[in-house]
């Protein structure tokens, strides 16, 4: 596997991401875009890229704040959060940015790429598919639900995995419903995976303050079904 640090710009802003690569390629290979959590591109977003690397694919931890920065704790990073959640066009315009230039990278197959997110970066992936972005499939971990009140209607192309605690306090069951209806409504094809005991952010360990307990086997079995919907999104 191969790393290194990958600056692009949007309005002016430099955003500082991490791409990681297959040691060796025989040929094109397909693009996964990682977004990261509301703290910013934090390690944990970085290691996932690592791994999808190890998989065969090219992934991006895209920096959705700029300059690669990192709240120490997810309180401080909610104000950059919020900021882009109250501007929708800004937030998708950062993702498709993350998205562009990773398409830009030698070695990525343009016409096979994903997208997967954590919390916030949940909320950005789903955003992603709404918009009829032309990507095989996206996968959100422990998301935000909510849709966008400025599309009129989902246009969605891709395929969708949600993996979601089902203890979740942020996103309770009936929300749980409506994305299901809203991407049946959407004639997508699509999958929501509940796990009983996880809550909002159960895919790694947290400091203690922020009451965000890891819950190991969630992650793993959300994980090893990410893999498989990804390999099956690619076939």
């Amino acid at each position: 596997m191969k790393v290194s640090t990958l600056e692009y710009e949007l309005g002016g802003v430099t955003f500082v991401g991490e791409l990681a690569r297959p040691d060796t390629q025989s040929g094109p290979r397909p693009g996964i875009l990682v977004m990261h959590e509301g703290n910013g591109i934090t390690e944990h977003a970085k290691r996932r890229a690592r791994e999808l690397a190890e998989r065969g694919y090219v992934a991006l931890a895209a920096d959705m704040f700029g300059g690669g920065n990192v709240a120490p704790s997810l309180a401080e990073g909610r104000p950059r959060m919020m900021a882009l959640r109250s501007d929708l066009d800004l937030l998708r315009g950062r993702v498709n940015a993350g998205l562009t230039a990773l398409k830009a990278q030698p070695g990525v197959d343009t016409k096979r790429l994903g997208a997967i997110g954590f919390c916030f970066g949940g909320l950005c992936v789903l955003d992603l598919a709404r918009t009829g972005a032309d990507v095989a499939g996206v996968a959100s971990f422990h998301g935000i639900f909510t849709p966008p009140g400025n599309l009129p209607e989902p246009r969605i192309r891709a395929r969708v995995a949600v993996y979601h605690g089902w203890e979740d306090a942020l996103v309770p069951p009936e929300q749980v419903v409506a994305l299901g209806r809203e991407l049946s409504g959407a004639g997508c094809d699509w999958q929501i995976h509940c796990f009983g005991g996880a809550v909002h952010g159960f895919t790694h360990a947290r400091p203690p303050e922020e009451g965000i307990p890891f819950n190991a086997l969630a992650d793993k079995r959300s994980w090893q079904a990410a893999e498989g919907f990804l390999a099956e999104c690619f076939a």
